[in-house]
């Protein structure tokens, strides 16, 4: 499936092709702190399948695990869009499921680091929802 997408400004654009049956949701701790957000939703992608117009700015972050996984963001707005391993040329590359336009034909199919998962996540239909702010 071909998608595309961008930061909040617009300054970093892409085109990707990815498999739907990739999109995950990640309940770990530095995704909770990346996100801002209880999980982040994320795809993946070949660096062969993503072409990326305007260039990100990248952190790299040393995860409990030891692995280290390159941060890709817009350094106007802030954006996180992709991440990678260190070498972002030869592996594969997870595409922020937020930046992509479109998300909503999107639904996660798995879930990992469920142990960080917090435990109110289940009582979210219970809440009472309005369509606007």
């Amino acid at each position: 499936m071909e998608i595309n997408g961008q930061c909040h400004c617009g300054r970093i654009s892409y085109v990707a092709t990815i498999d739907p049956q990739q999109v995950g949701m990640c309940h770990c701790t530095d995704c909770q702190t990346f996100s801002s957000s209880a999980f982040r939703v994320s795809v993946r992608a070949s660096h062969a399948d993503v072409r990326i117009s305007g260039t990100p700015k990248v952190y790299a972050k040393t995860a409990d695990s030891g692995a280290v996984r390159l941060q890709h963001f817009c350094s106007d707005c802030g954006t996180p869009v992709f991440t990678s391993g260190p070498q972002p040329e030869t592996g594969g590359w997870v595409i922020r499921w937020g930046s992509i336009r479109q998300r909503a034909t999107l639904p996660p199919t798995r879930q990992i680091w469920c142990q960080s998962a917090l435990p109110w996540l289940g009582e979210l239909a219970q809440l009472p929802g309005s369509p606007a702010g």
